[in-house]
């Protein structure tokens, strides 16, 4: 988009909020880039400047705006509506994979050369894989400067830099000031958190989204299904344990009309910037819910359902590979029966974890913890024990990738090889754990009903055929059709 200079000067001079993180402005006379919606008076037109990416941006020699923390905007839509090799690098960079396994790693997981990796993100954001990183270690540096009382020291290796030296000069280059003075202008609650920080390992972050959000089918969905001891609804947030990768947390996700309270818990700090992005990714926070309703709403079937409740989210996952191992126990039973096989898994295989806040006890177990699992212990049919088996050896072997970095029209394909898995499974788990925002399961009992309710076809070539026009939003779709009914996952508890 940043290439449309009059739509982008229209979005700037109107502090359009939609359109955060879809581009960044940088005025040239000043050498500070911003969010659209920046609270400043707009510059003229002429000393505008429109890049893709905040790495772009500070690679250009502009620093971020002091008022607007443009550092902050939600991520672009673009990168979890595309499965092209530039979306999946750009979700793999803020799942932290460069920081841990460096570019090569980074080429490695996309299967491709570390040049073609570099050229196409440069191409299209202005910035390379390192540069990207660097822009996500600062936003992090900053968040833990600005709401936490630990030492400089620690922050700079918890946001990822490898030296004081260059978490002081990054710091210094983004954001004009010394990490010191920084956080001598944070607000008392910057960022959500306790005037006083930290205390005891615990951080208060605001995830912010584009309005609207509709927290019902998204939060009541993650409740209704909760595993015991791996989630739960408390004190009016969803809680769960997090596998990440230099230790684990604990994440309380409480909705807000302007934003989501995120409460962190971690063994390790290096791991925040992994369990915001994850928790973001959970509740489909970068979503854009203009698109997605604008194009919705061209069905006048579906108008009225958008126009009762607009900004429905897809429920997603932490963890691809959980939420397979959770779609196979839920094949052809109720929800409850779901949650009770999928806590059994959990109190056997599972890593025991503490929560002095609550009722959480254990991580969900990872495929090379389930794999050496005895079928015959399992309470479920012969063919599904089959079918769990050996989505698990897959998985714990490498045959079967699930990830952020997906190819998502191969891993249906993969899927698809596995005895038991039919398209109503490959689908549930290319929505919500690949984050596909075009499956369909136009064979579930709830949306057939829905469809029949609401004059839509409801065979599934039918329905198929008619929602062709909903596309690239067809999961979307799902959710206003599922909200119809009124089953659990539909609503927030009181």
């Amino acid at each position: 988009m940043h290439t449309d200079t009059e739509r982008c000067v229209r979005a700037v001079q109107s502090k359009d909020a939609r359109f955060d993180g879809w581009f960044f402005t940088a005025v040239v006379t000043t050498r500070i880039y911003c969010r659209p919606s920046c609270p400043v008076v707009p510059p003229k037109a002429e000393n505008m400047t429109f890049y893709p990416s905040a790495a772009a941006c500070q690679q250009a020699g502009f620093r971020a705006c002091k008022r607007c923390r443009p550092d902050s905007s939600p991520g672009s839509p673009e990168w979890n509506q595309r499965a092209d090799l530039v979306a999946r690098a750009m979700r793999l960079i803020a799942d932290g994979v460069v920081d841990r396994e460096g570019v090569p790693g980074l080429a490695t997981r996309l299967g491709y050369s570390t040049r073609q990796v570099e050229r196409q993100l440069l191409a299209e954001l202005g910035a390379g894989p390192l540069a990207l990183a660097r822009a996500q270690r600062a936003q992090t540096a900053r968040l833990l400067i600005e709401t936490t009382a630990l030492p400089m020291a620690e922050i700079a290796f918890a946001a990822g830099f490898s030296s004081i030296r260059t978490f002081n000069d990054t710091v210094r280059e983004v954001f004009a000031l010394a990490p010191g003075d920084l956080r001598a202008r944070a607000p008392k609650r910057a960022e959500g958190a306790a005037p006083s920080g930290t205390a005891g390992g615990v951080l208060a972050l605001r995830l912010p989204f584009r309005a609207p959000l509709n927290p019902d089918n998204l939060f009541g969905h993650l409740i209704a299904t909760a595993v015991p001891g791996v989630e739960e609804w408390r004190d009016g947030a969803y809680r769960r344990t997090l596998s990440l990768p230099f230790g684990h947390g604990i994440v309380a996700l409480t909705p807000h009309p302007d934003h989501i309270g995120c409460r962190l818990t971690l063994t390790d700090l290096r791991d925040l910037t992994i369990a915001t992005s994850r928790c973001r990714r959970l509740l489909d926070l970068d979503a854009d819910p203009a698109a997605v309703d604008g194009q919705l709403r061209a069905d006048p079937l579906l108008a009225p359902l958008v126009d009762k409740a607009p900004g429905r989210r897809v429920p997603r996952t932490v963890d691809e590979a959980e939420f397979a191992v959770r779609a196979v126990l839920g094949q052809q039973v109720s929800t409850a029966a779901a949650r009770t096989h999928a806590a059994r898994l959990v109190t056997a295989h599972g890593r025991p974890v503490e929560d002095p806040e609550g009722g959480l006890t254990h991580l969900f177990p990872t495929p090379d913890e389930l794999a050496a699992l005895d079928p015959d212990t399992l309470a479920l049919p012969r063919s599904r024990r089959t079918t769990l088996t050996t989505l698990v050896g897959h998985l714990a072997d490498g045959r079967l990738r699930l990830g952020v970095e997906s190819d998502w029209d191969e891993a249906r394909a993969r899927l698809t090889e596995l005895p038991g898995f039919g398209p109503w499974t490959v689908e549930v788990i290319a929505m919500r754990a690949l984050g596909d925002p075009d499956a369909f399961l136009p064979s579930d009992l709830g949306i057939r009903r829905a469809a029949q309710e609401l004059g839509l076809p409801h065979t599934p070539a039918a329905l198929t055929a008619r929602a062709a026009a909903w596309r690239p939003w067809r999961a979307y779709a799902v959710q206003y059709l599922w909200a119809t009914d009124d089953h659990p996952i539909n609503v927030i508890p009181a």
